[in-house]
């Protein structure tokens, strides 16, 4: 059964997860550091993880499987749930498969270094509704796929 894990505490698109979530009877995990305001429904269920880098990425990394869903803008974790076999979209609606993570990867690091360097780098436009639109889009149909058998390749015995 597919799930969907939100790393929750700067996301955008919560309560287009709900709604989605809801229309497909899956269940949500909204992981953060602190409490946040969730719908009460036996669908949705709240982790709150203790404060620390890394600590919620951990946290979803460490349950997400094969065929599960992450929400999430952070690279590193979504590298992590990629690797194994989980569909990541950011919450401006670009998916981040096996094809698309190594990019992602490799600019995000170019970016961190430009800027320990002290180099200004421009930042990230601001979220709008065209965003919020592709976002929905998306995990409609990251959901549809996700539920679908996955051919796997024929592997035979080494002789």
């Amino acid at each position: 059964m597919t799930r969907i894990f939100v790393d929750s505490d700067a996301c955008p698109v919560k309560n287009e997860v709900y709604r989605v979530a809801s229309r497909y009877n899956l269940h949500v995990f909204i992981v953060s550091n602190s409490m946040l305001l969730v719908p009460q429904s036996p669908l949705i269920e709240q982790v709150v993880v203790e404060a620390g880098p890394d600590v919620a990425d951990d946290w979803i990394a460490e349950r997400v499987s094969d065929g599960d869903i992450v929400i999430t803008a952070d690279i590193p974790l979504a590298a992590r749930c990629v690797e194994k076999g989980a569909y990541v979209l950011e919450p401006k609606g670009r998916i981040l498969d096996s094809d698309a993570i190594g990019m992602a990867l490799a600019i995000r690091n170019l970016m961190t270094d430009l800027r320990s360097a002290g180099l200004m780098t421009p930042g990230g436009s601001t979220f709008g509704k065209a965003d919020r639109s592709r976002f929905l889009s998306a995990l409609d149909t990251l959901v549809i796929k996700a539920q679908k058998p996955r051919l796997r390749p024929l592997t035979f015995p080494r002789e």
